[in-house]
């Protein structure tokens, strides 16, 4: 299975130059608690698609096994896995979660999963 995670997103609702997946939410980045439910999910890779505030986000997540892939002009969600696209293994399930969703439950990703891939 692939993940992918979408945050690209300028987050003009939140009135700030930082993007939206760096705010902090318990002390830990937004996009910091959707990567741990990604990575709890054993996934074969976990492609982030960032735009807004770039470097910034990659570099706040330099330590982890990410692709990083690069939407330079936000067209929305579609757009956004799209980027991601050319960079999935051919032969995986894809899962794509949002990075601005903080709050993901990570059972109820891996109850979603489990069914998914029995029933492919």
């Amino acid at each position: 299975m692939n993940i992918v995670i979408l945050a690209a997103g300028k987050g003009t609702r939140m009135h700030s130059n930082q993007p939206k997946v760096l705010h902090e939410i318990g002390a830990k980045a937004i996009l910091g608690h959707v990567i741990t439910c990604a990575k709890a999910l054993n996934p074969q890779r976990i492609i982030v698609v960032y735009g807004f505030g770039g470097e910034t986000v990659r570099e706040a997540f330099a330590q982890e096994n990410i692709t990083w892939v690069n939407q330079a002009e936000q067209h929305g969600t579609g757009h956004a896995v799209q980027q991601a696209a050319s960079h999935l293994d051919a032969d995986a399930n894809a899962l794509i979660l949002l990075g601005d969703v903080p709050l993901v439950d990570i059972e109820a990703c891996k109850n979603l999963v489990d069914k998914l891939i029995i029933s492919w």
